[in-house]
């Protein structure tokens, strides 16, 4: 089993109250904190090597030293809490059984920054979660954790939950802001990024919920100890949302560089495959990733072992590799069509684009209609390089990411698979992997 540092406590009763949190050591980092320099804070959390969890993997160190502290504007953390990537809810999980450990890392981390308000944006449909966090919010204000004068030491800090309104765009942290502010999501162009014209023009930092629950740990035991925790260039754990035809789906706390063998097959972890069928395919990292046929998936392009890492998953670029991403693990047996996931991944990429930019916008329209036409059979040969050409016409060409994510699925799933594409326009009263047994050859 891995070592659990974020997980390590969720099967105390009552550890989602204060009293219960504080008496197993919550809040400890906090009060370290408040004895530290703020710049030795974000240098610890340097050192660890911690990378963004939301699905970019940028060095959360890095990034947090960045924000302006030179001009004296006010300074503010933002912590994305709006999961909305398909295949994805560790987030979710997090605040809803953890809540005072988010809440210490965003005390923990506001007092590195130097902020004196910071907002937790919260995915509009978890209305249940917010209730959780304003409770808890509240729990360590009357505790001392929060407002006027912290443990007092002089530290101000005010943290405020901000409910978005389900739009996925609002993922990307420029379209977050825009809509904490009131406005509509729309990604912004940068430079200037958040780190020196966010939040109402001042200096931002946005971090995933996971990154922000993971300081704590760093800030109590040391950048240098986190390091120690996994693999060189993906040190420390990671959360895995895994679901589809697995025995065992659910959250896990795995250490980076677990190979992924392990982590599908193994009893404690996702148990193998549901009713005993094979593997087909593997979307390891949120519905943004490319798929991967099986025999890409545990095993790279070389015939190494793949293992859970940032370096590993994407290994062999995108012609034999994927990404790690938000830690979506999304698993296909043998009785899944390509077809369709793929043209249901895209009908939510048109629904949730922006607008702004007119290849995504328009893109993504003709990419569903596409891949409508191809899975109810009314689809031509020609369709296949039409759609490959739309998604490369994409790639690259938008604002924000959402424009990438939207065509590196559909990209992926012509190259590993486009015999099932063959299929559907030749015989197309019938889906491939229902008919006669046929199934893709890479099959575990």
């Amino acid at each position: 089993m891995s070592r659990k540092i974020l997980l390590d406590k969720i099967g105390i009763a009552g550890i989602e109250t204060f009293p219960v949190y504080r008496s197993n050591g919550g809040y400890a980092s906090v009060e370290k904190a408040l004895k530290m320099q703020p710049a030795d804070i974000v240098e610890e959390v340097k050192k660890s090597g911690l990378r963004g969890r939301g699905g970019a993997g940028f060095p959360t160190g890095l990034k947090w030293s960045f924000i302006d502290k030179k001009s004296g504007r006010p300074r503010y953390l933002v912590c994305n809490a709006d999961e909305s990537e398909p295949g994805t809810f560790k987030d979710r999980f997090l605040m809803e059984k953890l809540p005072h450990l988010v809440l210490e890392g965003m005390i923990t981390a506001s007092i590195a920054l130097e902020a004196n308000l910071s907002f937790i944006y919260v995915r509009g449909e978890f209305r249940w979660i917010i209730k959780i966090l304003e409770k808890a919010i509240v729990e360590a204000k009357e505790a001392g954790f929060l407002g006027r004068n912290i443990l007092g030491t002089g530290y101000n800090l005010e943290i405020v939950v901000q409910t978005g309104a389900g739009a996925y765009i609002c993922g990307e942290e420029t379209a977050l802001i825009e809509s904490l502010e009131g406005k509509r999501g729309n990604p912004r162009i940068k430079p200037p990024f958040p780190a020196v014209s966010g939040l109402y023009g001042n200096p931002t930092v946005v971090s995933n919920v996971e990154s922000i629950a993971a300081v704590p740990w760093i800030v109590n035991n040391g950048g240098a100890e986190y390091a120690k925790i996994g693999v060189p260039k993906s040190s420390g754990t990671k959360l895995i949302s895994a679901c589809g035809n697995i025995n065992n789906p659910g959250v896990y706390e795995i250490e980076l560089g677990l190979p992924v063998k392990d982590f599908l097959f193994a009893p404690e972890w996702c148990g193998g495959m549901k009713n005993g069928k094979r593997l087909k395919a593997v979307v390891a990292g949120g519905s943004s990733v490319p798929i991967l046929p099986a025999g890409l998936f545990l095993k790279t392009a070389n015939g190494e072992d793949r293992l859970m890492s940032y370096e590993s998953l994407a290994d062999g670029g995108f012609a034999t590799g994927t990404m790690l991403g938000s830690g979506g693990f999304i698993v296909y047996d043998e009785d899944q069509c390509i077809v369709r996931n793929t043209w249901n991944f895209t009908r939510f990429y048109h629904h949730e684009s922006c607008g702004q930019c007119s290849p995504c916008r328009e893109g993504t329209g003709w990419m569903e209609r596409i891949l409508h036409n191809i899975e109810n059979g009314h689809g031509k040969m020609s369709d296949i390089d039409l759609l490959w050409d739309v998604q490369k016409k994409i790639e690259g060409n938008t604002i924000c990411p959402l424009g990438d994510a939207a065509a590196w699925p559909v990209a992926a799933a012509i190259r590993h698979f486009r015999d099932e594409f063959e299929w559907h326009i030749k015989e197309p009263k019938e889906c491939m992997v229902r008919n006669f047994g046929i199934a893709e050859p890479a099959i575990v």
